[in-house]
């Protein structure tokens, strides 16, 4: 499902017009967007929650010519989803 999928399923579920549905959804992506931004957790009881991880820096390899290269530290964005929807997903 891409994100016009989901505007439209948001749309018929929640009876809105299809902007106000995008006006909800582009909310919701940049809340959650600014608060992990801000290094902070976003959890949504019963779906999961959001954070972001620190990692390490460390040293890769390119696959043509097995030159070691050096990856740098980063922060990524990571999903751990509820028991609630692991359970869904599961049936």
């Amino acid at each position: 499902m891409n994100k016009t999928q989901l505007i439209e399923a948001v749309a018929a579920k929640a009876d809105l017009k299809k902007k106000d549905a995008e006006a909800a959804i582009n909310s919701v992506f940049t809340a959650i967007t600014d608060a992990l931004v801000a290094g902070e957790k976003v959890q949504v009881s019963g779906f999961g929650s959001f954070e972001t991880k620190q990692r390490a820096e460390r040293i890769g390899r390119n696959p043509h010519t097995h030159e070691e290269m050096k990856i740098p530290a980063f922060k990524s964005a990571s999903f751990s989803p509820s028991k609630t929807l692991k359970t869904s997903i599961n049936k």
